[in-house]
């Protein structure tokens, strides 16, 4: 029987250290960082730190989109910031049928809408000229982890028959009202903050290839991504139930039997800085010792790039495949991603020749 998952067929990324995959990938790599004093104020009148592209290097908007009402400065940015990296993870299968496309956006904050919606994919499906298919396309406004959920649905469509399938994520926290909010609770790196995470950008796809349309030899399908977990986390930041770091732990041990034993020797995850998410991967660490590999290599990217927000999930993915296509990452690798409330995920990336 066939393992669940699929090959890695494109890889689209952008990022506050690059305009490409490549580029952010190397970024990374060398550890160069973007985090940059800000013209934005805190509410004690100093900068808040952000890691943020330059407006040079977004592409405009559709022109038809110029003249949508209700579109806020925040949407405008996603749209423009998605465009790059999704024609870039998409080359492979620009002249062919039309994928699907499964998106991970923001987490709403209370009492607000979530920013991104089935009105935002229907613009985003207008910006990159209708490259991927409307009618079978979804989104899940989960932030950070909501990229394996979109993972997940990304793989059913290929069980369903689609030869393949796009994943992704965009996001931005440059937003007044989001930068304010976070500020209020002493989150956003500034002067005097000392547990604080820099707001960053970003977005990140994936072309997932069925078995079929992989090919068997196709270059650049190196990397295989199984089947993500999901896991719930009841003491998350705005839960009033004791954070115990049960869900992390519960997503990763679901995320492994599919390695069959293979030690895991890299792992990507989505600690940004703040002491919070310390904790469920230290209790992930001991649940599941015996599958990390001794001395495994630990990358948190946001230290480059900032914390991306619901683009993380595709982002990690996509320089976990990318390093270990290129043999500079070795294999097997984790990827995590803990959203701010309760969402966990976590999947395991190998090599064809794992």
């Amino acid at each position: 029987m066939a393992t669940p998952g699929a090959w890695i067929a494109g890889i689209g990324m952008m990022t506050a250290v690059g305009d490409c995959a490549a580029q952010t990938a190397a970024s990374v790599r060398a550890g160069i960082s973007r985090y940059r004093e800000s013209s934005v104020y805190n509410r004690n009148f100093d900068p808040m730190t952000l890691a943020l592209l330059p407006e040079e290097a977004l592409p405009p908007l559709a022109e038809i989109l110029e003249k949508v009402p209700g579109l806020t400065s925040r949407k405008l940015r996603m749209l423009r910031l998605a465009t790059p990296a999704f024609k870039e993870a998409t080359q492979p299968v620009l002249s062919g049928t039309p994928p699907p496309l499964f998106l991970a956006g923001a987490e709403p904050l209370a009492d607000r809408p979530p920013p991104v919606d089935d009105a935002f994919l229907d613009h985003l499906h207008t910006q990159v000229g209708g490259a991927f298919d409307r009618g079978t396309s979804a989104v899940f406004s989960s932030g950070r982890a909501g990229g394996f959920q979109a993972l997940a649905a990304g793989l059913s469509a290929l069980e369903r028959g689609a030869p393949f399938a796009v994943i992704g994520g965009v996001d931005t926290y440059l937003d007044l009202y989001l930068l304010g909010t976070l500020d209020l609770e002493g989150r956003v790196l500034a002067e005097g903050v000392m547990d604080g995470f820099c707001p960053g950008e970003g977005a990140g796809f994936l072309l997932l290839a069925s078995e079929a349309a992989a090919g068997g030899q196709r270059p650049g399908l190196a990397t295989f991504v199984h089947l993500p977990f999901l896991a719930v986390e009841l003491g998350h930041r705005y839960s009033e139930e004791p954070y115990k770091g049960e869900g992390l732990a519960n997503a990763v041990t679901g995320a492994l039997p599919p390695l069959e034993g293979r030690p895991v020797r890299t792992v990507y995850g989505s600690l940004n800085g703040e002491n919070f998410g310390a904790k469920e991967w230290g209790v992930s660490v001991l649940r599941n010792k015996a599958a990390l590999a001794e001395g495994f290599h630990f990358e948190h990217p946001a230290d480059c790039f900032g914390d991306t927000g619901a683009a993380c999930g595709p982002l990690l993915l996509g320089l976990a495949a990318f390093g270990m296509s290129r043999g500079y990452r070795p294999g097997a690798c984790l990827v995590w991603c803990s959203s701010e409330r309760e969402l966990r995920g976590a999947t395991c990336l190998a090599r064809r020749s794992s």
